[in-house]
């Protein structure tokens, strides 16, 4: 298994619905906060040393940083003028959490009213009103940043083969995945929209320009374990017929996508190759199918401390 930890749904679906509601305060925060960039990219976490986290904030002449610490489980708060606050994890309610991250944003002279309806989530409640009494298994919110460690660094050294635009490697907190994104250069046909839970707005901002996007997510209930996706927008004739690598991947009809299951990568030899050749030979099938301009899109993957020969 190299190293790669088990990752099952089912066996921690209540905390990681749990863990989604605390990262969307906290996105949520960051995103009224700070200006819009394109295609969202203002909005998502970065995965880190310790867990997730949102970056500088910039809010009252001042800067401010909120981290989901999954080794202390805490969550910290820290502003530029050295205010620290820190909230411990542990079984409870979404107001519980939400009420508290307010009330410590409040000490740090912090002032900020976020929307709060989740977002992207079936039979959404505010959290201010959400009293439901939630699990939390420290050990598996632990195994998923483990998880995350790993993609990541699969993801990052993926971008650094890419000259073009490309977007960070990011976790969005709405739809509770790891994504990177490729971008052609060229201006896409305009989203028809629709997508639950977000403004037809946004989501043609996001979908502005061609491009071949892949991403991780943990499961959910209406696809309930975690695995590798792989997509084009707008979807080029022929792309879902295309035989992409390692053999356990395989085109959905329903979501529109390659998807590669996490516990097919788990049984792969070197699993970290097997994401590398799920990732290439889906963005291969996005670019030829796509006649995307890659002879001045592509390089190299990058090496530590070796300049790209020009």
């Amino acid at each position: 298994m190299s190293g790669w930890p088990r990752l099952d749904w089912a066996s921690w679906r209540e905390t990681a619905l749990h863990l989604q509601l605390m990262t969307q305060i906290v996105g949520k925060i960051r995103l009224k906060l700070t200006p819009w960039l394109n295609h969202g990219w203002h909005v998502p976490l970065y995965v880190t040393a310790r867990g997730l986290g949102t970056g500088p904030i910039p809010c009252a002449g001042k800067r401010i940083e909120i981290d989901f610490d999954f080794l202390e489980q805490e969550l910290v708060i820290a502003a530029s003028d050295g205010g620290t606050r820190r909230i411990p994890f542990g079984p409870g309610s979404v107001a519980e959490f939400y009420a508290s991250v307010m009330a410590a944003l409040d000490e740090l002279g912090v002032e900020v009213a976020i929307a709060t309806l989740p977002n992207e989530m079936p039979d959404p409640v505010r959290f201010p009103e959400d009293h439901e009494e939630r699990p939390w298994d420290a050990e598996a919110v632990t195994r998923f940043w483990q998880v995350l460690c790993r993609v990541d660094h699969v993801f990052r050294t993926f971008r650094t083969a890419f000259l073009g635009k490309a977007s960070p490697v990011h976790f969005f907190w709405g739809s509770f995945d790891l994504a990177v994104t490729r971008f052609s250069g060229r201006r896409a046909p305009v989203h028809p929209g629709g997508v639950p839970g977000l403004p037809d707005s946004v989501t043609r901002e996001a979908y502005s320009h061609e491009e071949s996007s892949a991403g991780f997510w943990p499961g959910s209930d209406a696809y309930p374990r975690a695995a590798f996706y792989s997509y084009a927008y707008p979807s080029p004739p022929g792309f879902a017929e295309v035989k992409v690598a390692p053999p356990a991947a395989r085109f959905d009809a329903a979501l529109g996508e390659f998807l590669l299951d996490y516990d097919d990568l788990l049984a792969a030899t070197d699993p970290e190759a097997a994401l590398t050749m799920f990732l290439q030979s889906t963005y291969d099938a996005a670019a030829d199918l796509g006649e995307w301009d890659r002879a001045a899109l592509e390089c190299a993957p990058g090496l530590p401390g070796v300049p790209r020969k020009v």
